[in-house]
């Protein structure tokens, strides 16, 4: 007997269907604990918001949620909100700010090579980037505002998430998965973790600044002028929690000089991890 031109019709439909929602992956990274000195000599602020273990990542996981992909950011210590955001129309946190971000085609130099102004690191040539997630306190509008103002050129590549959320340890964003596509496995990932500045520099978005000495809000071990990374903590090696990981963080974000301008500095080059 004959299949009916129906028949064949849903037969295709259902194969596309399972095609398509067995095609996400979810991705999980693994970063050890107490590594969240940057490149080695990095210290926390004097004051006491700044909690010991508070830009310690420990985990990343990506995960498609229906039209949506789900970004969880997991820390050492609980994630607290010292400055109340939400009455300032905040997403739950006040101090950190992690910047996700996607070499989605896997080819070398082609995608963006310097991070997000304010962060201080550029990605090495096989780990250029598409798409950079920015998981902030900062009210959505408040930071579309500041990318269109410091980073007009970035605005396709800034995803801004529909929704930031904190539930104990972790810091939970939610994008369109019309902005990023289906997680894969041959994505490379970097998360950068942040001190997030609500009033930060003309060239600079909501990046807090690390200086020579460690002050009441400003981290310590790098320097007066520019060149410095502006990164606490990030994936490295396998990202699987291996102790050798802070060795392979503190190579990555030691190669950087200071000097009077960024055309004199030498920024530090960071790489991404693969599943």
């Amino acid at each position: 007997m004959q299949n009916s031109p129906r028949t064949f019709a849903l037969s295709a439909f259902f194969a596309a269907s399972f095609t398509t929602a067995a095609s996400a992956d979810t991705l999980s990274f693994q970063d050890p604990k107490g590594d969240d000195d940057g490149w080695g000599t990095a210290e926390y602020p004097t004051g006491k918001d700044y909690a010991r273990g508070s830009f310690d990542l420990t985990g990343l996981e990506i995960k498609e949620d229906g039209d949506f992909v789900v970004f969880e950011v997991e820390l050492a210590e609980a994630v607290a909100d010292p400055w109340k955001s939400t009455e300032w129309g905040g997403n739950g946190f006040s101090l950190q700010f992690v910047q996700i971000y996607l070499d989605t085609d896997g080819k070398a130099r082609s995608g963006e090579r310097k991070g997000v102004p304010g962060s201080g690191v550029e990605f090495a040539p096989d780990a250029y980037w598409e798409k950079v997630i920015l998981v902030s306190p900062q009210p959505p509008a408040k930071l579309r505002g500041e990318v269109g103002m410091k980073a007009k050129y970035l605005d396709k590549k800034v995803i801004v998430p529909e929704r930031t959320e904190v539930r104990g340890k972790k810091i939970i964003a939610r994008v369109k998965k019309s902005d990023v596509g289906a997680p894969a496995k041959t994505w490379g990932v970097q998360a950068l973790m942040l001190s997030n500045e609500g009033f930060s520099d003309k060239d600079e978005i909501f990046a807090r600044k690390t200086n020579e000495l460690p002050g009441e809000h400003r981290f310590g071990g790098g320097c007066d002028e520019v060149g410095d990374p502006q990164v606490l903590d990030l994936l490295a090696g396998s990202a699987k929690g291996d102790a050798s990981e802070k060795e392979a963080q503190h190579k990555m974000l030691s190669g950087w000089k200071c000097a009077a301008t960024m055309a004199q500095a030498t920024p530090a080059k960071v790489g991404v991890v693969r599943r």
